[in-house]
């Protein structure tokens, strides 16, 4: 039986695939024709085989549990596809090269002369009281100036069809390699549209990961050493490490194979000696990095790597510090530092937001708490959050305490009615709600991944996309419309 779109419930949101009245959106006319010719029963064979699919290649993620611990689980992905035009995604490349730009000025100025608080354009207390701002990066100037060289910014639609910032990841942000892996799948699944539409690739982003690394190394006479530091197999984010470390055809480490010596030169252990890195890659937080400089308890980093970060004798990527633009309240500041550094209105707006350290923002919100999402500023994965319209009044409460306690560390912005994609649901396909997570690379040139992972909430009415919190993944199709 074939799912009748002229009755798929998604009129009060924008679908990205089906518009109003049950007709296809433009760039996903090939996919809709294909639905509506295969059936449900057919669907759900199709999907069983991603599912077996994802098995058989072991691409899985890691699921922390207070009784059990961490546990291996198998990455959920959904087959229907998510449909953007490649007209339409012009646009948000541009408006996310433009963002990434702005926010590697912002992060070189706060460790440097610090122009945009002088101008008062960011207070100095949001800076001074940042969790990720870190003293010890002052006045290091890193390789091409860059200080984010990964960025993943997490997009949202509304349902007027705006597609919104809902936050930037620029310390160590994940997700890339499902992306590529979930393209993979789908073209297994779906090999009849690859054949017959243009969809556009995703599998060339390790080469350009590898490109982007390498143009950082400070000997540039020799073919640079690139390695991944991991913290090891017990991170979440671990199948990713291991991933791009053998697309790029790098060493996977964790800190115990490096060592730096009296020059500041860092060198990686190897069954035929110790040689010289040049580019690391990692994947672990500031805290973790060196004891010498963060915490001196971390078994997962590198004593020295600082000095040697700071004396040129090797890149990181992401810089240190760099995380100081990944606080939600400095998010709050982007269009202005766009306009600021830039001289260039913002292509990509944000999602309006209350700054509840500013005490008319906070009376604001105390009066709203069942009407808006409030989020911690450092927090990530969707912990932590009030979904006001969602929320208890007990759980208002204890978040109406934690505001009055500690306003600096919270913001809270509307409930976005985000977009939808139709999803294989027990036996039929329903539509549940999904962001989008491109990937921004800034080197010598920046680089955006063409289109990213798109995240969906499995549970119907959900807008939680988080995997850790149940929420699945779906391939982002960028289609040529005009090829």
């Amino acid at each position: 039986m074939s799912t009748d779109w002229k009755a798929y419930p998604a009129a009060s949101f924008h679908d990205e695939l089906v518009g109003p009245g049950g007709g296809a959106r433009e760039a996903g006319r090939a996919l809709l024709r294909c639905l509506s010719g295969l059936g449900d029963d057919e669907i759900a064979v199709r999907q069983q085989a991603a599912e077996l699919a994802i098995k058989a290649m072991g691409i899985t993620f890691t699921v922390y549990h207070e009784q059990d611990g961490s546990i291996d689980r198998a990455w959920p992905l959904d087959i229907i596809p998510r449909t953007i035009s490649r007209r339409e995604w012009l646009r948000i490349e541009a408006g996310l090269r433009q963002r990434a730009l702005a926010l590697n000025r912002f992060i070189d100025d706060i460790y440097h002369a610090q122009r945009c608080i002088a101008d008062g354009i960011v207070p100095a207390s949001i800076i001074a009281s940042s969790k990720n701002y870190r003293p010890q990066c002052r006045g290091i100037d890193p390789p091409l100036g860059t200080w984010a060289h990964i960025c993943g910014s997490d997009l949202v639609r509304d349902a007027d069809g705006t597609v919104y910032v809902l936050e930037d990841n620029l310390r160590v942000p994940s997700g890339v390699s499902y992306m590529i892996e979930n393209r993979h799948v789908i073209k297994r699944v779906f090999p009849e549209l690859f054949e017959n539409a243009a969809i556009l690739p995703v599998d060339d982003y390790p080469l350009q990961l590898f490109d982007t690394l390498a143009a950082l190394s400070p000997r540039k006479e020799t073919r640079p050493e690139v390695v991944v530091l991991t913290p090891g197999i017990y991170n979440s984010a671990y199948f990713e490490h291991a991933y791009l470390a053998r697309q790029m055809g790098c060493e996977l480490v964790e800190g115990r194979d490096l060592a730096v010596d009296g020059d500041d030169c860092v060198y990686m252990q190897t069954v035929r000696g110790w040689t010289r890195v040049d580019v690391i890659y990692r994947r672990i937080d500031d805290d973790f990095l060196d004891p010498e400089s963060f915490r001196a308890d971390s078994t997962l980093g590198v004593p020295g790597l600082m000095r040697a970060w700071a004396s040129g004798k090797v890149a990181l990527a992401n810089a240190p510090g760099a995380g100081v633009a990944d606080d939600k309240l400095v998010y709050s500041y982007v269009p202005d530092l766009i306009r600021y550094y830039l001289g260039e209105d913002a292509i990509l707006p944000n999602v309006p937001s209350w700054r509840c350290g500013e005490p008319r923002h906070l009376d604001h919100v105390l009066g709203h708490l069942d009407e808006l999402v409030v989020k911690p500023v450092d927090g990530s994965g969707g912990y932590g959050i009030l979904m006001g319209p969602a929320s208890t009044q007990r759980e208002r409460a204890q978040f109406a305490a934690a505001l009055k306690a500690d306003p600096r560390s919270f913001i809270a912005q509307p409930v976005i009615r985000l977009s939808t994609v139709p999803t294989f649901v027990t036996d039929r396909l329903e539509p549940r709600h999904v962001d989008l997570r491109p990937f921004i690379l800034s080197g010598p040139q920046t680089w955006v991944t063409t289109g990213g992972l798109t995240r969906v909430a499995l549970r119907k009415g959900s807008l939680v996309v988080n995997s850790s919190q149940g929420g699945g993944s779906k391939d982002t199709w960028i289609v040529d419309t005009e090829a």
